[in-house]
């Protein structure tokens, strides 16, 4: 079947993402800020309590934070997932249902994990509320019925996660950064969560839902004597044990700048990391030069990656780097998608910008504006309940002095560009730089080779391979015209297909920052009509119509018609089961065997098209195709899987769309001449 029309899908979908890296207005002077000191007990078990009365507002907030060192879990990876979502399914005392319903009832927000729990609400709720959270954490009620619910949904993410070459190039980075049996490096798998029983989870919670280092802030309109003695009742019982203490290996940073290389067939874009382990505590002096600097390299839209990789090249749709401050290891990195074809470029010009903030001083006007962004985002949070029991907690856990967010505007405003390129040069090791790629091997590895930068292979679970074979000859005999005539007695074959006068798909799909899940509607008929629409609820996000008299597209409201090129790229686009007609074209070329999702395809090239067929089924398994939008080149992959028969005609039911992130659209309902009229098309 002919994927749907994707341009101004495209130009839709990438405006709604693109919004977040719009330039914000320059905040002005930043006020005083006065951050309220809680007042502390410490029960017998350990349990640390700090309270900040606050009468400003009828409301109250509890953040109860297990400050564990982290642990490895080795062969049973995905326990302290499992244990976090199990927490807080009721309790011993109460069922799950009457837990929720009275949480709701009262117009409460609880949420438990397996480091802690918070919760907010009225402050006239404030006792009882407590009483929940605390029944829900230090009481929970692990079934097997719940226990066997979780695990299928944690693999089933599994399995979409395994297509995501985001989520495998980030997998990839820690594992080598820091080594699979590190923490931070260790990643779930199919296997190590098929592991996991019901009594590794019960073992998990007592282990290490201790009090020993348990944390609970409470902020709000509350009075310090009645909440200490609710506190008191309800925490004071809970069982005064220690988390086992583990040690781990140092991670090591790379002796040698170098190429680390996921092969990804089907990525439209490469990932690119660049990372180096770090160890920056906030109580560091050189905290504040470190992070500003990295603000400078990478922290928003006037930042050297961006302005280099995004506004200079149009390589991608933003460039950042952000380094982790923590008491445990962690790490620096660099990032970018970009489009293949300029991944050896990009390489470059990331070790450019790192280089440049390592010898030259950043002005002292871009320094003064980072501040003032930098501080602008403080000031925003530092009213916020959340914030300020963060700030308490942090004091704590991170040895920090007592003023140390009193005084952060002017630590900020103290960091001299001598300092930013002190603290750059100690973390920012260019020389000694991991450069994590995803990609798709046969476009980009020729360019990266000619960067003379060492390359290792990598699969996606961070095990050293072979570089991969980045195209197999056809057999002997093989044309595009067989492959295209085999597509179509897999699917149904040509009388088959000759029946087919209308389809109707219904699905639904997700984007990254949309509060729910969209509507996808595509209808068509074999006289070249075509309507694809994509709806938030009642609401519709984007209409594209292909009729006899020509195309439009609707978003937002503003309906624009299409003309030239884009308009005979619709109407082809609007023609149900396309290989019935390229099998007859000439000019179609067999450009050779790739890998496709771990599969052999044919990649069957037409124009600026390329189609690819499974080697064994002959179904279409993906599509890409480049173009020209704004000035910049793109490329936009489509995937094909989970084929069904609907009226003896093979359809997928799964169609996963690369426009900068995955959009993956599952098929509800797919109709084969019915559900179609000629209101459809108006």
């Amino acid at each position: 079947m002919k994927k749907t029309s994707i341009v101004v899908f495209i130009l839709f979908l990438t405006g709604f993402m693109q919004a977040q890296d719009r330039p914000q207005p320059k905040p002005g002077k930043a006020p005083v800020v006065n951050i309220k000191k809680p007042q502390t007990f410490v029960l017998a078990n350990g349990l640390k309590v700090m309270i900040v009365e606050d009468h400003k507002l009828p409301r109250v907030t509890y953040n109860l934070t297990l400050d564990n060192a982290p642990y490895a879990e080795g062969k049973i990876k995905g326990v302290d997932d499992l244990t976090s979502s199990l927490i807080g399914n009721g309790s011993k005392k109460i069922a799950k249902d009457p837990f929720n319903e009275e949480i709701e009832f009262l117009g409460a927000d609880v949420n438990f994990s397996s480091s802690g729990a918070s919760a907010n609400s009225l402050s006239k709720y404030a006792n009882r509320i407590l009483e929940l959270m605390a029944d829900g954490a230090l009481n929970p009620n692990f079934t097997q019925v719940e226990f066997d619910k979780e695990k299928a949904k944690m693999l089933e993410g599994l399995k979409t996660q395994e297509k995501s070459v985001t989520t495998i190039s980030n997998r990839v980075t820690d594992a080598l950064a820091f080594g699979k049996k590190h923490p931070s490096g260790e990643f779930v798998t199919e296997e190590t969560l098929k592991n996991v029983s019901l009594a590794d989870v019960q073992a998990n919670y007592q282990n290490y839902f201790v009090p020993e280092n348990a944390y609970l802030v409470i902020i709000g309109d509350v009075k310090y004597k009645k909440i200490k003695s609710v506190v008191e009742k309800l925490f004071g019982k809970w069982e005064k044990r220690s988390a086992p203490k583990l040690t781990y290996p140092a991670p090591e940073n790379v002796a040698f700048t170098q190429i680390n290389f996921v092969d990804m067939p089907n990525a439209v874009q490469s990932e690119i990391l660049l990372v180096n382990t770090v160890k920056l505590k906030m109580s560091d002096p050189d905290f504040f030069p470190a992070v500003i600097a990295a603000y400078i390299l990478g922290g928003g839209s006037e930042s050297y990656l961006f302005m280099n990789l995004r506004e200079k090249h149009a390589w991608t749709y933003g460039a950042y780097a952000e380094i982790g401050s923590s008491k445990y290891d962690s790490k620096l990195k660099s990032t970018a998608a970009v489009r293949n074809m300029v991944t050896d470029s990009a390489v470059v010009e990331f070790i450019k910008e790192i280089k440049k903030i390592r010898t030259e001083k950043v002005s002292e006007e871009a320094l003064t504006n980072v501040k003032a962004r930098y501080i602008g985002r403080f000031v925003m949070q530092v009213e916020k309940p959340q914030s300020v029991a963060r700030y308490a907690l942090n004091i704590e856990t991170e040895d920090l002095p007592e003023d140390f967010y009193e005084n952060y505007i002017k630590n900020i405003n103290a960091v001299t560009p001598e300092q930013v390129q002190l603290a750059a040069n100690k973390y920012f090791l260019v020389d000694n730089t991991r450069i994590v790629i995803a990609g798709k091997g046969a476009e980009v590895i020729p360019g990266l080779e000619s960067l003379k930068i060492p390359i290792f292979y990598f699969d996606k679970y961070g095990n050293p391979v072979e570089k991969p074979v980045l195209k197999k000859e056809v057999p002997a005999g093989v044309t595009a015209k067989i492959v295209l005539d085999n597509y179509i007695k897999a699917i149904g074959g040509e009388k088959a297909i000759a029946t087919v006068k209308t389809i109707s798909m219904l699905g639904s799909t997700t984007i990254p920052q949309a509060p729910s899940p969209l509507t996808f509607t595509n209808k068509m008929d074999s006289k070249g009509k075509l309507m694809v629409e994509i709806a938030m609820g009642p609401m519709s996000l984007m209409k594209q119509v292909v009729n006899e008299k020509g195309a439009y597209v609707v978003q937002q409201g503003q309906r624009k018609n299409i003309e030239g090129n884009d308009l005979a790229e619709m109407k082809a686009s609007a023609i149900p089961f396309e290989e019935v007609q390229l099998a007859k074209k000439t000019g179609i070329v067999l450009t050779g065997i790739e890998s496709i999702n771990g599969s052999e395809a044919y990649a069957v090239q037409n124009g600026k098209t390329t189609k690819y067929y499974d080697t064994k089924s002959g179904l279409k398994v993906a599509e890409s195709k480049t173009m020209e939008q704004a000035g910049k080149t793109m490329t936009q992959t489509t995937n094909y899987g989970d084929y069904r028969a609907v009226k003896g005609v093979k359809i997928p039911f799964n169609i996963i769309q690369n426009v900068g992130f995955e959009l993956d659209i599952k098929m509800s309902d797919v109709k084969i001449n019915e559900g179609v009229t000629d209101a459809d098309f108006q």
